[in-house]
């Protein structure tokens, strides 16, 4: 060791009593005991199948989030249906419904998006189509002296013959005409497309609704987007045949992108308009119905 370097002595240590021995014995058992505690706290090898043999797979944060929002779009409906069981709360809701289908129907339906046609061999016989009204089966139209009275937003507007109507091109169409009772059946129709009669009276096409009265006190409205549809027709024939009084004579409107309520029979009169009156949108509307009744 060198001589610039004096190493300090140390007073020798005593000898550990009884007690002493026993704390030291302790103090050497801390880091055996500590190694014990991490062995266990260690983490267990993840298992991949389950105690049948099934696949175990690890969810991510990001998963069970995803799982917890579907959790919550299953409830939606029985929060629905509590809510509806609130008698305030049930007239808000089933209108803000109505109006959400009107708004929806609207956004799907495409002018040129045609509803299904079917061969002569898929109609359903004449006997068999169901007569349907809301009042009485013939309200008695005088059929020799019947007029359509035609008013609102159109540069020629007047009373129109029958006989006018149907020196437009005719359209003949196999369809669906499907009932909000539950019932659908395919017929035949023919008659003037709804888009060339408005175009021959100078009706502003840019208009947002037809209005239409019938003679049995009937009324309705469409969104002129489904008027101007090329399947949408002023009918005047069933099955190669004049309208019968069942089914509306002398013109009605067919329309099989829409639902049967909507296609008013015994027609006596049609307004083009911006402005839907408030208590006169659908005979069925104002009782509740869906107001666009698309299909």
């Amino acid at each position: 060791m060198p001589d610039d370097i004096n190493e300090e002595q140390k007073p020798p240590e005593a000898d550990p009593g009884p007690a002493d021995q026993s704390d030291a014995h302790a103090a050497q058992q801390v880091p055996e005991d500590a190694a014990t505690h991490e062995e266990v706290a260690a983490p267990a090898v993840l298992r991949t199948t389950g105690p049948a043999g099934e696949p175990v797979r690890s969810v991510s944060a990001a998963e069970r989030r995803r799982m917890n929002r579907r959790e919550l779009l299953k409830l939606i409906p029985v929060l629905a249906l509590g809510a509806f069981a609130v008698p305030k709360l049930r007239e808000p809701l089933l209108n803000e419904g109505l109006h959400l289908s009107d708004w929806v129907s609207g956004k799907l339906f495409g002018r040129q998006r045609l509803a299904q046609t079917f061969r002569d061999s898929d109609v359903v016989a004449f006997e068999r189509f169901p007569y349907n009204y809301y009042d009485v089966a013939d309200p008695g139209v005088d059929l020799e002296r019947w007029t359509l009275t035609v008013e609102g937003l159109v540069q020629r507007p007047g009373d129109y013959k029958l006989s006018q109507i149907q020196a437009l091109p005719k359209v003949t169409q196999n369809t669906r005409h499907v009932c909000v009772e539950g019932w659908d059946v395919i017929g035949s129709f023919g008659g003037t497309r709804a888009s060339d009669f408005l175009r021959s009276i100078g009706a502003d096409t840019s208009a947002r609704f037809l209005e239409a009265e019938c003679v049995d006190g009937y009324y309705e409205s469409i969104d002129m987007g489904t008027v101007l549809h090329p399947q949408t027709l002023f009918c005047y024939e069933m099955y190669g045949k004049p309208l019968d009084r069942g089914h509306g004579a002398p013109l009605r409107l067919q329309m099989p992108t829409k639902l049967g309520y909507k296609q008013a029979k015994y027609l006596d009169t049609i307004r083009v308009s911006n402005v839907l009156r408030a208590d006169k949108r659908g005979y069925w509307e104002d009782q509740g119905y869906d107001w666009y009744g698309g299909l």
